[in-house]
């Protein structure tokens, strides 16, 4: 419903013109918030993930989007295709760019305005900013029953667009198995492990192979561990087995059971690692000798230059990919950059 959003001092305030509904969104319960503009969508939204479920008219919900839709989109008749040289049209497109700057500028406008206001001291320890989703990165997926654009952001996997919506944190990630990826299929499929093991693993599936290597990149550069697998596998089970007897799945190697290339070569894998790091799920994979400390080292990184100065940022938590083509480690670095640039409190 159409109405005004109001920043106050501990909370938003949302009410429709006639007052017919009202909504108030502490900030405190604010887990997430988000900030996306219409590039080439044609709405700009702030959405905000909960902590806590509020309700909204007779919904109860954790996830509260305020959008406005970029008005003067045409609709062309017979084949739906645009005349470069009709004047009526070419109003039409320039309407619409002027619409998206101007809610590019209102929008930006409001979010900086309430990062500055988040940074006063009864709410910095609050450590509220807007993530922005990073739309170069964005891949197709079916998290729920229809296939959909998934953007990764600084801090979440997220689809904004479509209910019911998708906010993933990855700090409360364990590990993601991309399964079926290594079969020469069109698409595979991600599932993600929570941190928290009575979590049901989430599936998100049919993914186009096409976004394989640039979904691997991103993983390496937001640090979260995954493994590939040839075949979908039966996760409740697995995490039954794990929370059962967690000190015997740390000793006989914690996750690497996930590692093909440990598979293969060795049945009883197990015994080729040290279990004794406080995190059993960072092991090096194709190195001769031992390594006392693997918190960064990587499973599949076969370079053998290890007496080379490494670049932290490039090789923390890299799991698969030597790094040494130039277009991956291009992307590897546009993903960092846009993590450090931010607008004052605004995450890019």
């Amino acid at each position: 419903m159409t109405g005004t959003l109001e920043g106050h001092s501990i909370s938003f305030h949302y009410s429709t013109m006639k007052q017919e509904e009202r909504v108030e969104i502490m900030y405190k319960n604010i887990k997430h918030a988000f900030f996306q503009q219409a590039e080439k969508k044609t709405i700009t939204l702030i959405h905000f993930h909960l902590h806590n479920h509020i309700m909204v008219g007779n919904n109860k919900t954790k996830d509260v989007q305020f959008y406005a839709r970029v008005s003067g989109v045409s609709a062309t008749s017979g084949s739906g295709k645009r005349s470069l040289y009709d004047p009526d049209e070419v109003e039409v497109e320039q309407q619409e760019r002027d619409n998206r700057r101007k809610l590019k500028a209102d929008f930006s406008t409001f979010v900086t305005g309430m990062s500055e206001q988040w940074k006063h001291s009864h709410l910095k320890d609050l450590q509220l900013v807007f993530d922005v989703p990073l739309m170069n990165l964005a891949f197709q997926g079916v998290p729920y029953k229809a296939c959909t654009t998934i953007v990764p952001t600084v801090n979440c996997l997220v689809d904004l667009l479509n209910p019911p919506y998708l906010v993933i944190t990855l700090s409360e990630i364990e590990i993601v198995n991309l399964e079926r990826a290594r079969l020469g299929e069109n698409s595979f499929d991600m599932a993600i492990v929570f941190k928290d093991l009575r979590r049901e693993v989430f599936l998100i599936g049919n993914i186009p192979s096409i976004a394989l290597d640039g979904i691997r990149v991103w993983f390496n550069s937001v640090n979260i561990k995954y493994y590939e697998s040839i075949a979908n596998l039966e996760w409740q089970p697995i995490l039954q087995t794990i929370m059962a007897d967690p000190v015997q799945f740390k000793k006989d190697g914690g996750w690497e059971f996930l590692n093909l290339e440990v598979s293969d070569s060795d049945s009883d894998n197990s015994k080729e690692f040290d279990t004794d790091e406080s995190q059993p799920s960072e092991i090096e994979m194709e190195s001769e000798t031992d390594e006392e400390d693997s918190d960064n080292a990587s499973v599949v990184d076969s370079e053998e230059d290890e007496d080379e100065d490494r670049d932290l940022e490039e090789e923390e938590g890299r799991e698969h990919g030597d790094g040494s083509d130039s277009e991956e480690k291009n992307l590897y670095h546009e993903v960092k950059s846009a993590a450090k640039s931010q607008l004052p409190g605004i995450r890019y």
